[in-house]
């Protein structure tokens, strides 16, 4: 019988030291980002029967099985994946996720699942974890479009990436011209200019001229473009100078004698400078913001162009959908990857490799891999990070608590040997 009661108390010493290092792993990892504290769950061991129990009869009351326990295991030590809190860092290349879900990333040539969000570009550009993991999601094709069906592979961000020029191929006309009523020995006129770019991404500053027409209400329309090449080129002939006229409420109503239509109108020019496919003046609707009016007062009158020249990678960020976005030299942007996230049916019976890295098991299910904030899955906090939900209070006490049943089971040791000794001395 002490031989029993010593050999359950050793089976509780040890699972007592295994609810010990656990313990002391979740106080060590406070601090490590990303990290969900373990829970040592235990389970007796299979009970010796004694004697059986027996069913009630006519004369005797049923009688319970005698049966003495024989100890403790650790039956298993889950994962309690609810989220730390977050911290802002101010880093590009920080993220965390909000929601379920983990950073896929490649190591070694395997695959695994992280939440640990402190991210870096290597010297090849390359979007890694701390532990050198490579980050996994969609490169974007040349035109910027991701598709987010396609295999996962390791991100690049091309620093120094450029993108070539596009032409100009329409200039929106937004802003107010001063009443004009005619009548007057002094014909207004206002001129504008923008710089809009050719299929070389050369710089070509073009101006619009309104000058009052003899009519009120009434303006005519010059521009002209002032090329690299052919120098001054008119965009509209003498014979073709287009005109727009107001209504009396100060909106526009025609353009070169065509009545304004709802969706706004296009006027594309007469002569087309070298390095333009197209080139047409943009006439947003009367009704919108940024329609071309005439009121009382001075000229506001804008020129808006949809070109830019070459441009060069200057910065770049990361969006809640794990869309790296970079911003170019020439004030354009365009996506340049996606960041993937994966969702397993159990989460906690993913394996820790070590390095902040989880590994599948045959419980945890098939990752299930897509873009963040779809499938369930998280979304991406660019900046910040998420810090261990380890609670330190509670470590502290469990701490206690292990010491004590820890002292409690050697003296189930002691007492049982000084039983031992005495009953081979009776």
């Amino acid at each position: 019988m002490a031989t029993r009661s010593m050999i359950a108390a050793v089976s509780a010493i040890a699972a007592e030291q295994s609810y010990l290092q656990e313990t002391g792993s979740n106080i060590a990892n406070s601090g490590t980002v990303g990290y969900k504290q373990g829970e040592v769950q235990f389970a007796d061991l299979l009970s010796e029967q004694i004697a059986g129990g027996t069913a009630p009869t006519t004369g005797s009351a049923g009688v319970n099985p005698v049966a003495i326990g024989s100890g403790v295991r650790v039956a298993s030590v889950s994962t309690d994946l609810t989220e730390g809190t977050l911290e802002t860092t101010g880093i590009q290349t920080d993220v965390a996720i909000t929601g379920g879900g983990y950073l896929v990333v490649e190591q070694g040539g395997q695959q695994f699942y992280t939440r640990d969000g402190a991210l870096t570009v290597d010297a090849n550009g390359e979007l890694s974890a701390l532990s050198g993991a490579k980050v996994l999601g969609w490169q974007a094709s040349p035109t910027g479009k991701i598709t987010s069906s396609a295999a996962v592979s390791p991100i690049t961000i091309p620093t120094g990436k450029t993108i070539g020029a596009i032409a100009t191929t329409s200039i929106q006309i937004s802003g107010n011209l001063p009443a004009w009523k005619g009548g007057t020995s002094t014909v207004p006129s206002v001129t504008v200019s923008s710089i809009a770019y050719d299929s070389l991404g050369s710089a070509v500053p073009v101006l619009v001229t309104f000058t009052g027409a003899s009519t009120a209400d009434t303006w005519k329309i010059t521009a002209v473009a002032k090329t690299p090449v052919k120098g001054t080129v008119k965009l509209f002939t003498t014979a073709s100078a287009p005109t727009v006229v107001f209504g009396s409420n100060g909106s526009l109503q025609k353009v070169n004698g065509a009545t304004l239509p709802a969706a706004g109108f296009s006027l594309t020019v007469s002569t087309k400078p070298t390095g333009f496919t197209k080139l047409a003046l943009e006439f947003p609707p009367a009704t919108s913001n940024t329609a071309l009016t005439q009121y009382a007062g001075q000229q506001t009158v804008t020129l808006t162009q949809d070109g830019s020249a070459a441009g060069t990678l200057v910065s770049y960020s990361i969006g809640a959908d794990g869309v790296v976005t970079g911003a170019f030299s020439n004030g354009r942007t365009t996506p340049l990857a996606q960041i993937a996230l994966a969702s397993f049916p159990n989460a906690s019976g993913l394996v820790n490799v070590g390095n902040n890295l989880l590994g599948p098991s045959a419980n945890s299910g098939q990752p299930s891999v897509g873009a963040p904030g779809t499938g369930g899955r998280g979304k991406l906090l660019s900046g910040q990070l998420e810090q261990s939900n380890v609670t330190l209070a509670q470590q502290l006490t469990d701490l206690i608590t292990a010491e004590q049943a820890y002292v409690a089971d050697t003296k189930v040791i002691s007492t049982s040997q000084a039983v031992s000794t005495a009953l081979e001395q009776a």
